[in-house]
């Protein structure tokens, strides 16, 4: 490019020559003079003009040529490299190559081993075959039975043994099922017994009322006793006069019908006036009073736990239960604290907590009914709630409480927990010493007489722990195991208990020995 530039600068160059040597003839010599200078110019203008530009060729071509090198010297580092990956990537194909070849051999040698074992193998094989023929011919010989007579023999033998394990496997089912016949019909009379209250210690069964004077119990008697035949026919409830000063005791196992009769003779106490026709009048005032307080005490418990609507004879027999106590517990407030508890769970796990709260409420409301409807109190609660228009998951949890029917929704374990925690917590219940010191003794008795290899047992922890110590040479651990599972499934079936009992079976043995 730089030499076309120069010969174009060249070119104009002469062609301005060539006009003023055409005209030159016609100028004189002051134009001629000037034409010399004009040319002596142009001449200096071109060469430096030629200088300049080939001074600029010269830095374009030395640009260029280091633009090349530049490009030249990473093309020659791009093609180091990739030699070098190329070298790298064949070394590990070589490698990877010698180790499948190695691995061929190995693989070869060991096939070539499996080959000759398997050889070997069936040759053994064979020989084996042949002396079990041999063996058998020579069992045939002694015995002087074919294989087939001996096949018949054999055959009879296992099915004679197949009948006499039949036969004991079923008298062993036939007395387990006996067992827990045995065992539900304790529990059946047990929750029976629960529901009458009858198993409640004297002061839960008994109300005394305290009178201003003892003249006041030969009133009360009347003449003849006509007042207190009244009175135990109208109110359903025996009155005992002893020898208590100023006092007489009401007995009944119905805590309203007590509550009412004591109420009724409080107020004759009061009045002074005490005959048959006022004991009726007294009655039914005091059958009102107590149906109100029972109606108030139910509504007080739904505004407790907060549940806002129920039907009115849901509220009634729920107020019936304030009356009610169980191993010494409110039954009502065992219910709202119950239902408390319910709660709770039901908002961690994000159920509905008003199906909750109603379900576990109501869940011993059959206890209101006692005695006057016949089955166990799940059912009968569960019935009163379907007739009531309860929720039928509300219904499912009252009778599923006891485990009576099948557990199908998450509200009726809820209901189970919050019953067992409410019954079972430090505090909540208690039992007469009699009836403390019958368990214990109970406990002791099954780990101890039922169980060989047991030497000494010991209750502890106020009946919710057995600690069984066994004889180490007589039980070892897997036995040590199986009868800490049998105690509490006897313990299980036999007693009534709060919460739940602890059994530790303790196997020790120790070596002894004196350094002289």
């Amino acid at each position: 490019m730089v030499s076309v530039v120069l010969g174009a600068a060249l070119l104009v160059s002469l062609v301005l020559l060539a006009v003023l040597v055409a005209r030159r003839p016609a100028l004189g010599k002051a134009a001629e003079a000037e034409l010399r200078s004009l040319r002596e110019q142009a001449l200096r203008e071109g060469e430096e003009a030629a200088a300049r530009l080939r001074e600029e060729a010269r830095d374009q071509a030395a640009e260029a040529r280091e633009q090349v090198e530049e490009q030249a010297r990473a093309f020659r580092e791009e093609t180091r490299e990739r030699l070098e990956d190329l070298e790298r990537r064949a070394r590990r194909l070589a490698e990877r190559e010698r180790r499948l070849d190695q691995e061929a051999e190995r693989l070869e040698e060991r096939r070539s081993g499996l080959d000759e074992r398997s050889a070997a193998l069936d040759a053994r094989e064979a020989v084996l075959g042949d002396a079990e023929r041999e063996h058998g011919r020579a069992l045939e010989r002694v015995a002087g039975l074919t294989a087939e007579q001996a096949r018949g023999e054999l055959v009879a033998q296992i099915r004679d043994q197949a009948k006499r394990e039949a036969a004991l496997t079923v008298r062993e089912l036939e007395s387990r099922a006996r067992e827990e016949g045995e065992a539900r019909a304790r529990k059946i009379v047990t929750m029976a017994v629960q529901r009458v209250a009858s198993e409640q210690t004297t002061e839960s069964v008994v109300s005394v009322l305290h009178l201003p004077h003892e003249e006041m119990k030969g009133r009360i008697i009347g003449r003849e006793g006509r007042n207190i035949r009244t009175f135990e026919s109208v109110t359903g409830v025996n009155l005992i006069i002893d020898d208590t000063p100023e006092a007489v005791l009401l007995s009944c196992f119905d805590p309203v019908r007590r509550e009412v009769a004591r109420l009724t003779l409080e107020q004759l106490v009061l009045d002074g006036r005490i005959h048959p026709h006022r004991i009726e009048e007294v009655y039914e005032h005091s059958l009102a009073e107590v149906e109100t307080l029972c109606v108030r005490a139910g509504e007080d418990a739904l505004v407790e736990v907060g549940i806002t609507e129920m039907h009115p004879e849901l509220i009634a027999l729920l107020g019936r239960l304030r009356y009610r106590t169980s191993y010494g517990q409110n039954v009502l407030k065992h219910l709202v604290e119950s239902a408390h508890l319910a709660g709770l769970m039901a908002a961690e796990l994000r159920l509905p907590v008003d199906i909750a709260k109603r379900g576990t409420l109501l869940h011993d409301i059959g206890k209101a009914l006692t005695h006057e409807v016949e089955g166990s109190h799940a059912l009968v609660g569960a019935e009163v709630a379907r007739r009531h228009g309860e929720h039928e998951d509300v219904v499912h949890a009252i009778e599923a409480h006891h485990n009576e029917v099948e557990v199908r929704t998450v509200e009726a374990v809820l209901t189970q927990a919050a019953d067992a925690i409410s019954g079972g917590r430090p505090g909540a219940r208690r039992e007469s010493l009699e009836a403390y010191v019958q368990r214990l003794e109970q406990l002791e008795r099954i780990a101890k007489d039922t169980h060989e290899g047991v030497e000494k047992v010991f209750a502890m922890q106020a009946g919710r722990e057995i600690r069984v110590m066994v004889k180490p040479g007589a039980v070892d651990d897997i036995q040590a195991q199986v009868i800490a599972r049998d105690i509490a499934k006897q313990v299980e079936d036999e007693l009534t208990y709060p919460g739940q009992i602890r059994v530790t079976v303790v196997r020790e043995s120790r070596a002894t020995e004196y350094a002289r």
